[in-house]
């Protein structure tokens, strides 16, 4: 009995320290950086899970691996094409330079393609496909709040 007494004693005093650590992971409130970045202090480099092999990437701010607002940049050199796939999360684009070809569907359609010049705006919904097709070097800006990933909608596929 002595025993059993002890041995609860343990598990409400581990269970008590689990609440309050909940609470303060919940409670916490994270106050946003003052940044203030210019292009040349910008580090490009094929980083994170939404770069993929040729395109360069850098967050500005939070991080689209991680829960919580981001937004970041990715650089496409000329000829890329991204297959059908989607995002966990809703995604806000800025063209900043070149032009940026869009589709939505989940096959590859070449007459789907919008042609989004410098300063154009769209949106990429959660778990909505969409394709894209480079033929110059572009630049854009994604806002959304991650956990973001990417997931082709038939892997393996060209289309």
């Amino acid at each position: 009995m002595i025993h059993e007494l002890v041995g609860m004693r343990f598990i409400i005093k581990r269970l008590a320290v689990c609440v309050v650590l909940l609470a303060q992971a919940t409670f916490a409130r994270t106050e946003p950086e003052a940044k203030a970045t210019t292009p040349s202090e910008m580090q490009w480099g094929s980083q994170g899970g939404l770069a993929m092999p040729g395109m360069e990437q850098v967050n500005l701010v939070g991080n689209p691996s991680e829960p919580g607002p981001y937004t970041l940049r990715l650089k496409f050199p000329a000829g890329y094409k991204v297959a059908p796939h989607v995002h966990p999360d809703n995604r806000e684009i800025t063209i900043l330079s070149g032009t940026w070809r869009v589709g939505y569907g989940t096959k590859f359609d070449e007459a789907a393609l919008k042609t989004l010049p410098v300063g154009s705006f769209y949106t990429e919904p959660a778990d909505v496909a969409h394709f894209i097709e480079v033929r110059e070097p572009v630049v854009i800006q994604v806002s959304g709040t991650g956990k973001s990933w990417r997931r082709f909608v038939n892997p393996g596929s060209t289309n």
